[in-house]
């Protein structure tokens, strides 16, 4: 266990030192590939996501997946260190993606490691490290699941201080439209677009969605954004663009929540996506299960992951603070992914299928 340890700290530090932004991952999956290599373990390469399974891979056995990223999001200007430059000191190791998903990550593969040479196991065990998971890139762990076989169950790697996040919020993204008409502000003339989106967001501002789940909460319609097509201070906009941010809990399908904006809202809107739908897993799930008789907790999550695009159960647990995720001068703790390799394991090994 010391030797998976030491193993894991030192992929983590080259993983820091590597620049890995959504789509532009190449350099920390040749990492990666070469980290295989030196274990000789065969992998295989789609994309930029780069995916193993255990040595006595039997097509007859369930299978789990392991799973976390690899890319990150740009640092903030808030670093006051240099945020490719793996630091450890005082326990901790600092740098950009330690903690989101650099720690759950190196603590999959230590614990794949870890099962990759044993014989008759209960079920077969596969890893994936995956790219876009920051952006929900369609050239992430979608483009790569195809690949892996049949997949039972899995469990995704975010940092949860290592508690299971049993279900998960949803995220749908919508671009609105008030339409309006242009004339002199000194004039009274026009059409006040803004206006009318204004009317608009104060009804989004306002509502509220009757079903509240236990794990997740309400469903939460939030403007974020807000742009005209004007930019002169005495000409009435004719056009104004505002984005919601919507976060579902598991009550609520995209469709109910689209059908009420098109109920209430006079502004025109379109979806970016529907892909990242709300997820969960039964607690009654022999991870879930295992992870209880292990004295976890359990808990909705309000953040979104690759979860979302996983057509079968899968347990978020890492780990890590999500609390950290984007912040200047990111860190994890040693004795973290100590715990989360040591944990890991327990897991599994609780495991009855």
């Amino acid at each position: 266990m010391k030797q998976i340890t030491e193993e894991a700290i030192r992929l983590l530090k080259q993983l820091i030192a590597t620049p890995s932004f959504s789509k532009e991952e190449n350099e920390t999956a040749e990492i990666l590939g070469a980290f295989f290599d030196e274990h000789s373990i065969p992998y295989s390469r789609v994309g930029n996501n780069i995916y193993a399974k255990n040595k006595s891979y039997d097509v007859n056995k369930e299978s789990i997946l392991l799973n976390s990223h690899h890319d990150t999001v740009k640092p903030n200007k808030g670093y006051t260190m240099d945020p490719f430059t793996p630091i450890e000191k005082d326990g901790k190791i600092f740098g950009l993606g330690s903690n989101d998903a650099g720690g759950c990550l190196v603590s999959l593969i230590a614990t794949f490691l870890h099962y990759y040479h044993q014989d008759n196991l209960k079920y077969n065990v596969v890893f994936a490290a995956s790219a876009e998971e920051e952006i929900s890139g369609v050239n992430g762990i979608e483009l790569v699941l195809p690949y892996l076989g049949n997949i039972n169950f899995g469990i995704v790697g975010e940092p949860t201080k290592l508690e299971m996040a049993v279900a998960e919020r949803g995220l749908m993204v919508i671009d609105c439209t008030a339409q309006g008409r242009a004339g002199h502000a000194a004039r009274n003339e026009g059409e006040n677009a803004l206006y009318k989106a204004i009317d608009d967001i104060n009804w989004i501002r306002n509502y509220h969605f009757e079903k509240v789940s236990q794990l997740l909460g309400e469903s939460r319609l939030t403007v974020t954004v807000i742009d005209t097509d004007n930019k002169q201070h005495n000409v009435v906009p004719s056009q104004c663009k505002f984005v919601i941010d919507v976060r579902v809990n598991e009550l609520y399908t995209f469709e109910e929540i689209l059908e009420a904006l098109k109920l209430n809202l006079k502004s025109q809107f379109k979806p970016r996506t529907t892909r990242m739908k709300s997820t969960s897993i039964a607690l009654d799930h022999p991870l879930v299960k295992a992870g209880i008789a292990l004295g976890r907790g359990y808990y909705g999550s309000p953040t979104t992951s690759d979860k979302a695009l996983m057509p079968f159960a899968t347990l978020k647990m890492g780990p890590g603070d999500s609390a950290r995720s984007h912040t200047a001068d990111e860190y994890i703790y040693v004795d973290e992914l100590k715990d989360g390799i040591d944990t890991y394991i327990k897991l599994l090994d609780q495991l009855v299928l």
